[in-house]
């Protein structure tokens, strides 16, 4: 999910968000760099299957923090050890670096041969045919069918996901128990969160909030699923729908919220900054609630160590939420060493000695065996992340990311939506806009 994700966990997604900060979905800044791993021993694993005999070199690319790269060199250190005949060439660097680079790869058809993808962007490169088909990877025992299924596009899986992410809700249980206010529940619906909402303002001084507000298009689209309507985008783009009476009714909440003090007021709103210590929504106590990932919220209960609980995102007829990879590594269309490349990307995730080198630098490890063996030496931060993840799998839907060519949408969203948070325009306005310039998109996708 991406740095970009949540800052309303929004989408920032795509610049995004999130919020998500390490995110399993995330990529931290770090230094770029290159280096080969050298095989060191004859040592051979029936995990990734057998390596072939014929020598090779697997080009490799990845973002993230110089915690993650020195894990990874070690993962691939222990790779070459075990098949000398494989050797890599690895490049890493920071997020904004890596998808700077990787749209020029793309356009000259050289991709490594195995690349670290997000969800945010996988679609846009499938669509594109720069990564190959991964069904025939046998990860049973490995990941839970049903994320498998949520990850796959048009039957197929471009992506063989490392870590177990999850949408939720952080809460301050410190100062909600001290105030007397009913800590949110497991699988509460929309309709319960936002009388809880109302409630907890009751009690509340004022200058504090119970929840924050949301102007992103990702906030809107997990009502919009949960309902049981389709996603505000599908078919890549191809199908566009935007349900004008929930999101009437959605604004509207939220709209009254502002007039009632429930919410922060948009000047507020505009000035937080996820994980900042002094402009954290809820580190810096102004708002009680605020999104959080398996990945992210490890961050914020630094910031308010012992003081966090945790809660599953908003549930409607059809669920709520998403629970599933939001980090995958993929396999170059492109590349001349496929089928390595393929057993390395299966050992990459289920090999106990990477497992323990690779540790939790890309999440919780989608392995339930590689958990396992780390579980015992977990922090509070750690286990938060991984409650979230278990709250929310049972009601969980897929993960629905920006379909190729929506970028400029997803801006216009944000910035209409705010407008209405000023009291700018109308939502009714803002929705004509917002609606008339996705089924634009959507016709020129088709």
């Amino acid at each position: 999910m991406g740095k970009r994700w949540l800052k309303s966990k929004g989408w920032a997604m795509l610049t995004l968000a999130v919020v998500l900060t390490m995110t399993a979905c995330s990529g931290n800044s770090g230094n770029g760099g290159n280096q080969g791993s050298e095989p060191s021993s004859a040592t051979e694993t029936a995990a990734a299957g057998g390596a072939s005999g014929a020598a090779a070199t697997l080009s490799i690319m990845w973002w993230g923090s110089d915690v993650r790269h020195e894990a990874t060199k070690k993962a691939l250190d222990i790779y070459s050890q075990q098949f000398p005949n494989v050797k890599f060439k690895p490049e890493f660097m920071a997020w904004d670096a890596y998808w700077q680079k990787l749209p020029t790869l793309a356009a000259s058809k050289s991709i490594t041969d195995v690349l670290q993808m997000d969800a945010a962007y996988i679609q846009e490169y499938v669509s594109r045919g720069q990564l190959e088909d991964l069904s025939d990877i046998d990860l049973t025992g490995i990941v839970d069918p049903n994320v498998l299924k949520n990850l796959q596009i048009d039957g197929k899986l471009y992506g063989i996901p490392l870590s177990q992410n999850a949408q939720g809700l952080a809460y301050n249980k410190t100062e909600l128990e001290q105030l007397g206010i009913p800590l949110p529940h497991k699988d509460w619906t929309y309709d319960e969160f936002f009388q809880w909402a109302r409630d907890a303002r009751a009690k509340l001084p004022e200058g504090k909030y119970p929840i924050g507000d949301t102007s992103t298009w990702d906030g809107f689209n997990y009502y919009q699923t949960a309902m049981g309507k389709p996603p505000i985008m599908s078919d890549g783009g191809k199908t566009f729908t935007l349900d004008k009476e929930l999101f009437m009714k959605f604004y509207g909440i939220y709209d009254d919220f502002r007039k009632n003090k429930i919410v922060p007021p948009a000047e507020l709103a505009a000035s937080f900054l996820e994980n900042d210590p002094q402009a954290d929504p809820m580190a810096s106590g102004v708002v009680l609630t605020r999104g959080a990932t398996t990945g992210s919220v490890s961050a914020l209960e630094q910031l308010m160590p012992g003081q966090l609980g945790v809660v599953n995102l908003q549930t409607g007829p059809a669920g709520g939420g998403w629970a599933q990879s939001t980090i995958f590594l993929s396999v170059s269309a492109n590349s001349k060493n496929k089928e390595e490349a393929k057993k390395f990307v299966k050992w990459f995730i289920m090999d106990q000695e990477a497992g323990k080198a690779l540790g939790l630098t890309r999440g919780l490890p989608i392995n339930p065996e590689i958990f396992k063996e780390l579980e015992p030496t977990l922090e509070a931060k750690d286990l938060l992340g991984k409650e979230i993840y278990d709250m929310s799998v049972d009601k969980a839907l897929p993960f629905y990311s920006p379909a190729a060519g929506f970028s400029e949408w997803v801006d216009t969203y944000k910035k209409e939506m705010d407008a209405v948070s000023f009291g700018q325009q109308s939502i009714e306005e803002a929705f004509n806009k917002i609606d008339k310039l996705g089924k634009e998109l959507a016709a020129k996708a088709g």
